[in-house]
């Protein structure tokens, strides 16, 4: 079985030319250096959290980034996707105004996927592009969001309709955060995951599977080398494709019905828990369309489980969900880009996935009395 490495440390590129440093550690207390090394004397440091994670980390990592820099302020924003809009980088632009902030100053992202999002998408845009970095807490945010330099927000409930690809100039991972979060949040994440086995990495799947009771404990030493693994994945697949032209579409593998299912509930859901019921929905039309064989399709659904993920929902209407994948921004003239699997490990850009095709996989995943 192939060996999977962990190291402290992972360069991205983009064409093959090296941008960021995504540096692991069981502690804030690199960060500082890592910063220092970046070359860029910062006088003005901004941390931009959330209300959920700034009371448990913002004060230690101030305290940490006071080496850096003796200007140091915090910016809490409110917690939740319901708050991914325009709005809050609003809120976010006033205070950095009104304390001066400028081109030569820095941004930290510090929480999960949507501070991660916001902060990037405000760091683009405020005095047309300011540094930033990213400090990822949770599980999903360190395997997935923070990796590849998308940012933006969502726009009347539709996700990520406003953003940019920006860059930034490093990402630090306190992994034993993870140890933190609720059992919701840490599974949550873990469909990503899943989700980069699933499309580029047969044997990554298989160690995940095989690595089961340790991740679900969280023992630090596996949770190290699936983070590393992933990212290292999800970095070649952004080296080839940094804005999305082509190859980078795989990753929105299980995301079109997902972000769909997401929405129609209002965002009760986490993103996690409906990407993992849009992997099984495509999966699902995957076999139906003869690219994977059927015990392949139960084979993914049922791995879902043993990570306390859903693979199947209630209160959904699949008429609803078909109309919000048509507005869905991956629409390619009147045609859904799709994302399915021709085996595990393998994923394709399919466009000819049909309306029914859609309904009958969501209609798959409704929860029905024998589930």
């Amino acid at each position: 079985m192939k060996k999977f490495v962990k190291d402290d440390r992972l360069t991205i590129q983009r064409d093959g030319a090296p941008i960021y440093d995504i540096v692991y550690s069981d502690s804030f207390d690199g960060i500082a250096d890592e910063i220092m090394a970046l070359g860029r004397p910062y006088k003005r440091i901004c941390i931009i959290t959330d209300s959920n994670v700034g009371p448990l980390y913002a004060e230690p990592l101030r305290q940490v980034l006071g080496k850096v820099s003796d200007i140091i302020t915090v910016c809490e924003i409110p917690a939740g996707e319901e708050n991914k809009t325009l709005d809050t980088v609003r809120d976010i632009y006033m205070h950095l105004i009104e304390n001066r902030y400028d081109r030569k100053d820095l941004l930290v992202a510090l929480g999960g996927g949507v501070t991660g999002d916001i902060c990037g998408y405000a760091a683009a845009t405020y005095l047309r592009g300011v540094d930033f970095i990213q400090v990822p807490t949770t599980l999903l945010a360190q395997c997935d969001s923070s990796v590849g330099g998308k940012t933006g927000v969502d726009l009347d409930g539709y996700k990520n309709m406003v953003g940019a690809f920006y860059m930034p100039r490093l990402v630090y991972m306190n992994l034993s955060v993870l140890r933190t979060l609720d059992d919701r949040q840490y599974f949550s994440g873990f469909a990503e995951v899943m989700k980069h086995g699933l499309i580029k990495d047969d044997k990554f799947y298989s160690w995940l599977i095989d690595n089961m009771y340790e991740i679900c404990d969280r023992d630090f030493d596996t949770l190290k080398v699936m983070v590393y693994n992933n990212c290292m994945i999800k970095g070649k697949v952004v080296d080839m494709d940094a804005t999305e032209q082509g190859e980078r579409a795989l990753l929105n593998f299980g995301h079109t019905i997902g972000h769909a299912i997401e929405k129609s509930l209002g965002f009760k859901m986490l993103h996690g828990e409906c990407v993992a019921l849009g992997c099984v929905a495509a999966a699902f039309i995957s076999w139906h369309h003869k690219l994977i064989s059927m015990e392949e399709y139960y084979e993914i659904r049922d791995m879902f489980v043993p990570f306390n993920l859903p693979i199947s929902v209630e209160d959904i209407d699949p008429e609803e969900i078909l109309k919000i994948t048509r507005s869905d921004k991956k629409m390619a003239g009147d045609k859904i880009r799709f994302i399915l699997l021709n085996r595990i490990g393998s994923a394709i850009i399919d466009e000819t996935v049909t309306d029914t095709d859609i309904t009958d996989a969501v209609n798959a995943i409704l929860w029905k009395e024998e589930d």
